[in-house]
This record gives structure tokens, C-alpha cells and sequence, in this order.
């Protein structure tokens, strides 16, 4: 009988990281097909706001927030010349709102000095912006314009050093260990599988292996401890 819903026959496990690589995604893509952000957005710049709040906060929470912001300044320009206070108490909710509000503002700013208003497609040039780092550049990359971008968060780096896909700690690292294994159209989706995948399967402290589609391929199926949250 196969293991995890029936999505794994039993079978030798692949050698290898590239060829677990691929069977992973191939099982990840039938258990998620429809996959998506679960930051609310119409636009890339949109997007990219509500990527910048999301830091240290839940999507949920973001998502709250989110149609006051956009309602309030929904071009570029609007945001570049809001008052901070306002932008302020608007976001206040998502933690850290000063440094977002911050950053929020300058990368509005950035986008209206430099590129014309427009969300820049160009991962050199993402990054270049205010309050965009390397995972914000590949998501809004993978999301917002379809084009290869693999955005690496605390799920996407437990589930693929469990699956023995990279060692390394650092999430760039991860990125560049991770991007020849996967297709580059196909870096996006993979992301956010794994994160979904982590969410419902395979948590930080108790991964459901037994009730796990990936358990056939990955080397620590069954060996993590199970951990209970310190008390304070």
C-alpha cells in the first residue's frame, strides 16, 4: 500500500539531490496544483507592499490590513508622499511598524526616482529598493511577473534541509543550492509547495511523517523527535 494518500508508491528512495529533487516536486505539484500567495494583492507593487509587511508577521494579519493601505495610497506616488503617521497607524498591527512604515515609504520613493513608477522586474535591481531583500525580489518575481525566482522562508529551508536537498544555513545559499534542481519555471511553484507543505505536514516541532506523501523520499522520515513548545 502506498504511503501518504496514495500520492508515493513504495519505492527506492532516489540517490541523490537532483533526482529527489524532481520526485519532490512532481508529488508536491499533484498534492498543491492550485497553489498561490496567500498575500492578497492585484498588483506587483501591491505585491511587493504587502510582502514588506509581512516580515515577522502572519499573512492573515497582513491581509487585514492590506485594503486600507492600497485604498489609501494605491499608486507608487501616493505612498511616496504619505504622511508617515498615518501609514503608521494604519500598519501598526503588523509589528515592527515604524522600520515598515520606513520602508514602505522609501521603496515607494525609490520606485518613483528610478523607475518610473513601475515595480522593477530585474532581481539586481529589486534589491536595490528599500525594505526588499532577496526573498521579497523572488517573490514578487515568481508571483507578480511569472519569471524564476525560488523565495526561501523558515518552511521552504526546514522541509528541504529535512529532504537532505542543501546543508546550508544561510537563505541565499539555500536559493543557489536549490536553483539547479529545479526547473527555473518552475522555482515559484516549488516554493510555495513547500511552504503549504509545511504548514500542513511537516510543522518545526512535529512533522506528521506517518500522514506524509514525501515520507517514501526523504531521508529523515521518522527520525525527527517530536517537541513541545518551552514554557514561559
Amino acid at each position: 500500500m502506498s504511503r501518504g494518500h496514495g500520492i508515493v508508491p513504495a519505492m527506492a528512495r532516489p540517490r541523490g539531490a537532483k533526482a529527489r529533487a524532481t520526485a519532490v516536486a512532481a508529488v508536491l505539484a499533484e498534492l498543491y496544483p492550485d497553489v498561490r500567495c496567500a498575500l492578497d494583492h492585484r498588483n506587483a507593487f501591491e505585491l511587493l507592499s504587502a510582502t514588506i509587511l509581512s516580515a515577522q508577521c502572519t499573512d492573515e494579519r497582513v491581509n487585514m490590513v492590506t485594503p486600507k493601505l492600497f485604498a489609501s495610497y494605491p499608486t507608487p506616488g501616493d505612498l511616496a508622499h504619505a504622511d508617515p503617521e498615518a501609514v503608521e497607524d494604519i500598519i501598526k498591527s503588523t509589528g515592527f511598524f515604524r522600520a515598515k512604515t520606513k520602508s514602505l515609504i522609501g521603496m515607494a520613493q525609490a520606485l518613483e526616482e528610478r523607475f518610473d513608477g513601475e515595480v522593477p522586474t530585474e532581481l539586481a535591481d529589486l534589491v536595490t529598493v528599500p525594505g526588499v531583500g532577496r526573498k521579497t525580489a523572488n517573490v514578487v518575481r515568481s508571483v507578480a511577473f511569472d519569471l524564476p525566482g525560488l523565495p526561501v522562508d523558515t518552511h521552504v529551508m526546514r522541509l528541504t534541509h529535512r529532504l537532505k536537498l542543501t546543508a546550508a544555513t544561510d537563505p541565499v545559499k539555500i536559493e543557489l543550492d536549490l536553483n539547479p534542481l529545479i526547473p527555473p519555471a518552475e522555482r515559484g511553484a516549488f516554493s510555495l509547495r513547500l511552504i503549504e507543505h509545511g504548514r500542513r505536514v511537516c510543522g518545526a516541532r512535529s512533522p506528521r511523517c506517518d500522514d506524509c506523501a514525501l515520507a517514501p523520499l526523504c531521508p529523515s522520515a521518522g527520525k525527527i523527535t517530536p517537541t513541545r513548545a518551552t514554557k514561559r
